[in-house]
């Protein structure tokens, strides 16, 4: 189901279906023990100085 939203995103831009995947991820890394919105791809804001 993932996929698929970021698919329909991918292809229309629409926003709703990037939430709907973001809420999806966050809520596949809680239930892994990982804290949600924390990912190695996104970054460290104290890294942009």
């Amino acid at each position: 189901m993932r996929d698929f939203t970021w698919h329909v995103f991918k292809q229309t831009g629409d926003i709703e279906a990037y939430l709907l995947y973001r809420e999806m991820h966050n809520l596949g890394a809680a239930e892994l023990g990982h804290a949600p919105g924390t990912e190695e791809d996104e970054g460290n804001v104290a890294d942009e100085e």
